[in-house]
Order: C-alpha cells, then sequence, then structure tokens
C-alpha cells in the first residue's frame, strides 16, 4: 500500500512539473540593477528584444524620450530613439540546452554589436550573455519577469 501511494505521489509531482517552452522567454523583464527594462517578441522562429524603459540616471541624465543612439557607428542610426529600439535579434531556442542562442545584441552605450545566449538560472532568472567570439569574453546582465507592462 505505502508502495503505491509513493508511486502515485511521483507520478503527480511529474505531471505538476511545468516543462521548460521556448516561449518561456517572450514578455516584460526587468534587470535585477534596475538600470532597463526590455520586452522579448517572437517573429517566426526569431526572438527579439526593445527597450521599454531605462533609468533616466544614468548616462548623460536626459529624460528618457529625448535620448538617441549617439553611440552608433552609423551615422544615419544616431537619430533613432534608445526607447522601443531593438537591442536583441536572431535568438533561436535549442531545446537540448534549455537556451536561447546565436542572438545578436547591441549596446548602445558603445554602439557595438555581441553574440548572445540567454538561459533561465534556478532561481528563476533570465540570464542573457553578450559575448565576443567566446562565452568566456563577455558580460552577463540578469532580467526578472515583470508582472504589468511598464
Amino acid at each position: 500500500m505505502i508502495a503505491k501511494k509513493i508511486l502515485f505521489f511521483l507520478l503527480f509531482s511529474f505531471t505538476v512539473i511545468k516543462a521548460q517552452s521556448a516561449d518561456d522567454i517572450l514578455g516584460s523583464w526587468m534587470a535585477v540593477d534596475h538600470s532597463v527594462a526590455v520586452k522579448v517578441y517572437k517573429v517566426n522562429d526569431e526572438y527579439r528584444a526593445k527597450v521599454i524603459w531605462f533609468d533616466e540616471k544614468l548616462g548623460s541624465g536626459k529624460p528618457m524620450n529625448s535620448r538617441y543612439d549617439s553611440g552608433n557607428p552609423n551615422p544615419a542610426l544616431r537619430s533613432r530613439k534608445i526607447i522601443g529600439m531593438e537591442i536583441l535579434e536572431g535568438l533561436e531556442y535549442k531545446p537540448e540546452t534549455h537556451s536561447w542562442e546565436h542572438g545578436i545584441i547591441y549596446d548602445a552605450s558603445s554602439g557595438r554589436h555581441w553574440d548572445s545566449s540567454v538561459k533561465f538560472g534556478k532561481d528563476g532568472l533570465l540570464n542573457v550573455r553578450g559575448y565576443w567570439k567566446f562565452k568566456w569574453i563577455g558580460k552577463s546582465l540578469s532580467f526578472k519577469k515583470l508582472r504589468s507592462t511598464l
């Protein structure tokens, strides 16, 4: 009888545990340092992100709606507003590693593009890694899911 209860409990536990889905990345996310918030969305099989908020105290201190991509190496793109600007593109979900890979992330503060990957941490945070050629040469930023959109 005890064996049946244990078996039932184990089977019930496995059905309650939610498997990670490729679309779990979708939605609005705030950096844990509260520097930036992004909205992740999907176009066909590609995941992208755009800036929806950032801390105005960072950088020049100008209001969000009056900041432009002035550090862009391409003069034609320097008039783009930071708010609403796409900063991540090309991410593809890899089910075998439970990660999103092969993305390109744009750093508006430096005007540089980096390779990127994204993975959920055990703490439920979304860990974004921007790197140059090798994943160990780069920088990571963690994000927490927002319940409502900014």
